[in-house]
């Protein structure tokens, strides 16, 4: 979130040069916000402390918690749960406190409460799918705008298993009415002037195939930081569209009127100059992602030597799936075509890695774009917007070459 005041930092950020905690250090934060995992515990942590490439979690504020994590933690097909960054607006809620229930009314035939065990007696699939932050890459825009000065690393891809929204619906009995679902967390906002955090979906989405109730996360129980117990999937969405911790899920005529859907979360519907301020009228939800593609390797600032050097990333889209991704330098802007790794999945990111053969030693910055199925391809710079919304400009990644 941005300048309309929807995501300015709620607690004090630390300097830059103290920015990285070791996930041993981020335990301590993850019980002031509730817990961070029902089957992780500090020693767990600990072990998982970086030998190699750094990858201690990148601390954007502390209450809430706000965590990005750093490239060496996305060079892989799935993102480790405990290296998966944190996005938090008021903080988790306290879980295990009484019995989770999830609520399908509104609009319904038949109204819902479903417990957890009820929610896993359901029919359930499992869908690999890219989550980001609206606000990735907020900090590389100019002029500078608030809010949480997100760079590279607030995004991750995990395999998300739970119950279809559509089959949840059906349950209930829609109305014929019905056009949205409002989705109603357990987090509570920090005090009586602050907004809740509700969101509302399109009814045909909420219907769409791949949109789900989690459960789980890459096999494991939903982290209570990643919205568990039960958190909303909507892959090719920005993580503004994902609620957590869902206690309600209300079908409704009309979209939620709440802060976060009227004010927060809009975006231009044309391209506006920098430092514009356009009227509501002329803004739209955030909801497609936009074509990007993320070099894990090198990272930044690092070094490698005069040999061929292995160039590897990540690359995603809102709709379709990438079909190419391009790797030059700025000092030989030159395009190479990378070899693409996975399968094409809507929502899903591919890997991608090339060779390449510095021309001599010294300092050299690497540049990745991508194209997808739509015939969208990675701007150098996109159009500048007053929250910070996605951003997915040209990746670029400097390092130097011994």
């Amino acid at each position: 979130m941005g300048s309309d005041h929807v995501e300015k930092p709620t607690g004090p950020e630390r300097p830059a040069t103290d920015r990285r905690g070791f996930l041993g250090a981020v335990w301590g934060g993850a019980l002031a916000a509730g817990g961070l995992n029902r089957t992780t515990d500090a020693s767990t942590l600990a072990d998982e402390s970086p030998a190699g490439p750094d990858r201690r979690m990148i601390v954007r504020t502390e209450r809430p918690l706000n965590l990005e994590s750093p490239s060496p933690a996305l060079d892989s097909f799935l993102t480790p749960n405990a290296e998966f960054f944190v996005r938090s607006h008021h903080g988790a809620p306290a879980v295990g406190l009484r019995p989770w229930e999830v609520v399908v009314e509104g609009l319904v035939e038949k109204p819902l409460t479903l417990s957890l065990e009820d929610l896993a007696g359901l029919k359930t699939i499992t869908v690999p799918a890219v989550l980001q932050c609206a606000g990735n890459g907020r900090a590389l825009f100019r002029p500078r705008m608030p809010g949480q000065a997100w760079e590279r690393g607030a995004v991750g891809h995990a395999e998300w298993s739970g119950v279809r929204l559509a089959d949840l619906l059906e349950k209930a009995g829609v109305k014929s009415d019905a056009a949205h679902v409002h989705m109603v967390g357990g987090d509570v906002p920090p005090n009586p002037k602050s907004p809740a955090f509700v969101r509302s979906l399109p009814l045909d989405r909420a219907r769409a195939e791949d949109v789900i109730l989690a459960l789980t996360m890459n096999g494991e129980p939903l982290p209570i930081l990643h919205g568990g117990p039960a958190r909303v999937v909507v892959p090719g969405w920005g993580g503004n569209c994902w609620s957590k911790w869902i206690r309600k899920l209300v079908v409704s005529a009309e979209e939620a009127q709440s802060f976060y859907m009227k004010a927060g979360y809009r975006i231009p519907r044309t391209p506006v100059p920098p430092g514009t301020n356009p009227p509501p009228s002329d803004l739209i939800p955030v909801q497609w992602m936009n074509v990007k593609s993320l070099i894990t390797s090198p990272d930044i600032g690092g070094k490698v030597g005069r040999g061929p050097v292995e160039v590897r990333g990540v690359a995603w889209t809102g709709e379709g799936h990438v079909v190419k991704v391009e790797v030059a330098t700025v000092q030989d802007p030159t395009w190479r075509e990378a070899e693409l790794l996975d399968a094409p999945r809507q929502g899903s990111w591919r890997r991608f890695k090339l060779v390449w053969t510095p021309p001599a030693a010294g300092s050299f910055t690497l540049q990745a774009r991508a194209t997808d199925s739509q015939g969208e391809v990675q701007p150098e710079t996109p159009p500048w917007n007053k929250s910070g919304y996605l951003w997915n400009g040209y990746d670029r990644v400097s390092c130097t070459v011994e």
